[in-house]
């Protein structure tokens, strides 16, 4: 039996955020599934976080946002780069896509690094030892490693039906199964029973 984790989610996105701890969670208990992360990109200079959102990421969550976030929740938010950035560890360092997304993640909500300017990125390119083409560091258009991504998740947005950010999704063998993530929210560690339901079902 083969299993893969599709996570469709934009690194700033707090809902996105809040998720990725799910994706810790499933990856920490079975090291086995093949989890691919597929970048969005829904912040192009688009207004910032709305203060009601951000309540009810944290009424739902047990994560509690810092002023050093909120201070910058007016600010447009832009992803581009960050999801150049995503593509390019998916298809040239895999291994470590995973723990980039959680640094990058951390960096910006937990110490408001907005990832608009390349010199953002400096601690993680060296933290993980990365070596990006410049084209990836540039705001202003999608790699084509981004634009492949962006494809991938267009399809199977079409096969769940739905648009909305963050998915996660479990295909087991033939079969694709979307997990509502929302259930566990405030206690990450139940998905992975979730999970462990849908293997041993199929």
């Amino acid at each position: 039996m083969a299993a893969e984790l599709f996570f469709i989610y934009d690194t700033h996105c707090p809902w996105s955020y809040v998720t990725t701890r799910l994706v810790n969670q499933i990856h920490q208990a079975h090291p086995e599934i093949n989890i691919q992360l597929f970048h969005c990109g829904r912040y192009q200079g688009d207004d910032g976080i709305n203060p009601r959102q951000l309540g009810e990421v944290s009424k739902q969550s047990d994560i509690k946002f810092n002023d050093k976030y909120r201070n910058a929740l007016s600010q447009p938010l832009d992803s581009t780069m960050a999801a150049n950035l995503m593509a390019w560890v998916e298809n040239k360092a895999n291994h470590t896509a995973l723990s980039v997304l959680n640094a990058l993640q951390k960096a910006h909500f937990e110490y408001g690094v907005s990832f608009d300017n390349a010199q953002d990125f400096d601690q993680i390119v060296a933290q993980f030892k990365l070596s990006p083409p410049s084209k990836v560091f540039n705001r202003d258009k999608y790699s084509k490693d981004a634009e492949n991504a962006l494809a991938d998740i267009e399809e199977l947005q079409g096969f769940i039906n739905t648009s909305a950010i963050p998915a996660l999704l479990l295909a087991v063998d033939e079969e694709l199964i979307l997990l509502n993530h929302n259930f566990y929210l405030s206690q990450p560690s139940a998905i992975v029973e979730a999970v462990e339901l849908e293997l041993k079902n199929h």
